[in-house]
């Protein structure tokens, strides 16, 4: 059924930069935004590190074309998924288009779930060094030889308040780590404490106002109901085949931030088990059961994380995403914003 909504009623410029809209997966981000847009002049911008990319649609989420055609959209197919999309990229492109949205006389929404993209947004980028293709190149060839656990302990020799926080095989921040150290000679940690020094000399400063509404569950059970309903959806949708589509372009791989996102990563591992086992194998019933359970639980611990950074944002409201009235709780939010002191 296609998504019709009314001309925006004229308003008055609202008395805030833009509103944020977050929460975890699964908690109706999608819909709410909608019934923001069709009442009030805005436009979207995502906030999502999966929607960047292009031909991953099922998988991801991603709105209908219909709801795309509702609203303007923006920093959504922007991406091929070999190419990496950083949080200071976002930055950059979410500050332009905050401007040109607001120049045009409407609002900036900006929607999604990567928390790190909003805490960037919100707190400033630290100021390190970008990333050096021939340093991770080396840094690849060494943990493909000695491993992950390995480096992870150079790490906690080099900078041991970063390597506490990290897991041993979490290759992508580990790398990050010892990177900006042989880039610059010094530990990650010593930018981060420069940047929360920065934040506190800042905070003096008037700041533009910002709205953050952030839609988090009562009950965590709901959540986790509405993830295998999203999830069981995506496979009968084609999933699985929209991620044998990406296969077969043969420039892909799980090093690949694209293909590391959650659902994504869980259903290429269960390709490359079935090709393992022949050619031109299928999924057996309990193939398919293994990659569901996983997928589900992959999207349960990402949800949790999401839930875990945005309590670490006092300035959020929140409202209850399982809530009965939850969308009336969001347009009651989202209601004054628009309306004369």
């Amino acid at each position: 059924m296609s998504v019709s909504f009314p001309p925006a009623r004229s308003a008055r410029p609202p008395n805030t930069a833009y509103i944020a809209l977050a929460g975890p997966t699964a908690s109706g981000k999608t819909a709410a935004a909608l019934a923001i847009a069709e009442r009030y002049p805005v436009e979207i911008i995502s906030v999502d590190s999966a929607l960047v990319y292009r031909g991953m649609d099922i998988g991801t989420a991603k709105p209908s074309p219909n709801e795309l055609a509702a609203v303007p959209h923006h920093l959504i197919n922007i991406r091929d998924p070999l190419h990496a999309y950083s949080a200071a990229e976002f930055v950059q492109d979410a500050q332009q288009l905050i401007e040109d949205i607001s120049a045009r006389g409407k609002l900036p929404l900006l929607v999604g779930g990567t928390m790190l993209y909003f805490k960037a947004l919100f707190d400033g980028l630290d100021d390190m060094p970008k990333a050096d293709p021939a340093v991770r190149a080396a840094l690849a060839l060494e943990a493909a030889a000695q491993g992950w656990p390995s480096l992870h302990q150079e790490l906690a020799r080099v900078d041991p308040v970063t390597a506490a926080r990290l897991a041993p095989l979490d290759s992508q921040r580990i790398s990050r780590a010892l990177e900006v150290f042989r880039l610059t000679g010094q530990p990650l940690s010593f930018f981060h404490q420069r940047s929360a020094t920065k934040k506190i000399a800042d905070s003096a400063r008037p700041a533009c106002a910002n709205a953050l509404i952030s839609l988090e569950p009562q009950d965590r059970a709901w959540l986790h109901a509405r993830i295998a309903q999203r999830f069981d959806a995506m496979l009968v949708a084609g999933f699985i085949d929209e991620v044998k589509a990406l296969r077969t372009r043969g420039d892909l791989t799980l090093d690949l931030p694209s293909m590391r996102c959650v659902g994504y990563r869980q259903a290429w591992e269960a390709l490359d088990a079935l090709e393992a086992d022949g050619p031109g194998g299928n999924f057996s019933e309990k193939d398919f059961n293994t990659l569901r359970d996983k997928g589900i639980f992959a999207t349960r611990q990402l949800a949790k994380r999401q839930i875990t950074w945005l309590r670490s944002m006092p300035q959020r409201r929140v409202v209850a995403c399982d809530a009965p009235d939850a969308l009336a709780q969001v347009l009651a939010q989202v209601q004054p914003l628009f309306l004369a002191p």
